[in-house]
């Protein structure tokens, strides 16, 4: 009789417990009354605090093996994590190549890591049905340092993008205190000066600084890109007023005035967009193999001379840099990353303040270091100690600290800082590798960025207009499935005919015929869905 009471009594304890779960609110403010386990846990952790578990404890991670700086056992990075967190990381390696699908298989398995770092905002949509996935907006209270960051940068309208059907988040993302542009055009500023060509501030200079170079030099190529045009049709496509390239995503752009959402490959900034670039193809101004060729095939170009103009970023300019030693002599040539050119819509800028992030598994509930976990995460990837920490290393061994001013040691190296240093900060050390280094204040991203970089941030915030992040579509279980559905052969139709009209295999007259067979593909029901669901939650939300 003892033991039926016992069950009784247990039954009723869950049925309290249910109804008071069900009671919290579904606001992030009442994370503070989410119970969790508190072995190791910090009593009194606050911003500024450095965390450090009560009791060491172990902690799965989900590590992206990089082929440039290939993970190692002993790198410094695992001991000082351990020294000043009490924390021992186990990293279940998983090669860059397969990360994505790896981590998915792991997982749907129930064999996944605890933390899974390097999810980008959008990825962890696809965990949340089946419950794989952390509701981390309920404990939001019990990060203080992303909360602080989130606070103080007035980054809650860009958060509320990252929630779901049930107005909770799941992931943690990358946090920045200012927008950051990176990808732009490189070009021969020696090519440019020598026949007094002004370095282009629209894609309607360009397209004239281009003709100009192929009446100088008839059998160049003046622009020869990479990365399959997908960064340029990107940087481009804001411009335009549209998305394109990189930046295409689920092909949805919110359209302001209208307050809803259309297809951006069916608009007239899009027609216009693909007007633009089929000219230079048509004129030979922009090689057609840029669709296709690898990146190594558009480089050999560029640095050997063939073409003055490829995109790139910060680091691409410097690997040009040492190739050009080699193929045009050291100190025969000047290249530089320009203000990415304004366009029809204007000199406008996209870009978040959101990056990839950090994804925890619900398996996080069944450990007794819950809030320890979370404690941890919140100091390595949001606090400014933590944050300088996994970017710069240890001050006194990899870098120093003067007056604010940090400065690799004599014989580190980083991304070209300092070329003299014959170890490398992430290959040797394991610092200011994607896995743990991102996000945070605009001087900590300036202080590993040259002279030449920091320029050219100052100069795109000085010229550009950011423009806002789009509202947020908070599909249903059953809506998100079927959009997924509905994006993916959209979006390759899309692909596929951008390209044509662009290389001229599809006359641009057909660009109506094209949207009324995008429309036979179900895209009036993908929009209307996507507009409803806006709709409905724009109302539920006021």
């Amino acid at each position: 009789m003892k033991e039926s009471w016992k069950k009784v009594g247990l039954f009723l304890g869950l049925i309290v417990f249910v109804i008071i779960a069900a009671a919290c609110s579904k606001d992030d403010s009442a994370s503070k009354e989410v119970e969790v386990a508190t072995k190791g846990a910090m009593e009194s952790y606050t911003a500024g605090d450095t965390f450090k578990a009560t009791e060491p404890f172990d902690l799965s991670i989900l590590f992206m093996d990089q082929p440039t700086y290939p993970y190692k056992k002993d790198w410094l990075l695992w001991d000082k994590i351990k020294e000043i967190t009490n924390v021992t990381l186990k990293p279940t390696i998983v090669p860059l190549s397969d990360y994505t699908q790896k981590r998915s298989l792991l997982i749907s398995s129930g064999e996944a890591p605890i933390v899974i770092p390097k999810t980008y905002p959008g990825e962890e949509a696809a965990f949340v049905a089946s419950g794989a996935a952390l509701p981390v907006s309920d404990y939001i209270d019990k990060m203080p340092h992303f909360k602080e960051k989130i606070e103080k940068w007035d980054m809650g309208p860009e958060l509320d993008t990252l929630r779901q059907n049930d107005g909770k988040f799941y992931v943690l993302p990358g946090l920045h205190e200012e927008v950051w542009p990176d990808y732009t055009l490189i070009v021969r500023t020696d090519i440019f000066e020598e026949n007094n060509i002004a370095i282009p501030t629209t894609w309607d200079e360009l397209y004239t600084a281009m003709k100009k170079l192929k009446e100088i030099y008839p059998d160049s190529i003046p622009f020869s890109d990479r990365f399959t045009f997908n960064s340029t049709l990107n940087i481009a496509a804001t411009s335009f007023g549209t998305k394109a390239g990189w930046g295409f995503g689920n092909g949805l752009s919110y359209d302001q005035d209208a307050d809803k959402f259309v297809y951006a490959a069916t608009t007239n900034n899009y027609k216009e967009m693909l007007t633009y670039f089929h000219k230079l193809v048509e004129e030979g101004l922009l090689d057609e193999e840029s669709f296709t060729q690898s990146d190594d095939q558009a480089v050999q170009k560029f640095v050997t001379g063939k073409s003055f103009i490829i995109n790139g970023n910060s680091q691409t300019i410097n690997l040009h840099r040492v190739d050009m030693d080699k193929t045009l002599g050291k100190g025969k040539y000047s290249i530089s990353k320009i203000t990415v050119p304004g366009g029809p819509a204007g000199q406008l800028m996209s870009g978040s303040r959101l990056e990839n992030g950090v994804m925890i598994t619900s398996k996080i509930k069944e450990s007794e270091n819950f809030e320890a976990i979370l404690q941890f995460i919140d100091w390595l990837y949001y606090s400014d100690e933590g944050q300088e920490f996994t970017k710069w290393g240890v001050e006194g061994t990899t870098f120093t600290k003067e007056d604010g001013v940090r400065k690799l040691m004599d014989d580190i190296n980083y991304n070209g800082l300092n070329p003299k240093g014959t170890k490398d900060l992430r290959v040797d050390y394991g610092f200011s590798g994607g896995v743990f280094s991102y996000g945070g204040t605009t001087d900590l991203l300036h202080s590993m960025m040259s002279e030449e970089e920091i320029k050219f941030q100052n100069d795109m915030k000085a010229v550009k207009t950011p423009i806002p992040t789009d509202p947020l579509i908070p599909y249903s279980i059953e809506d998100r499935e079927k959009a997924t559905l509905q994006s993916t052969p959209l979006k390759d139709y899309t692909n596929q005919n951008t390209l044509k009209f662009i290389l001229g295999t599809r006359d641009l007259s057909e660009f109506d015929a094209f949207v009324k067979e995008l429309q036979s593909q179900g895209l009036k029901q993908y929009v209307d869905t996507a507009n409803k669901t806006y709709q409905e939650y724009k109302k539920n939300n006021k």
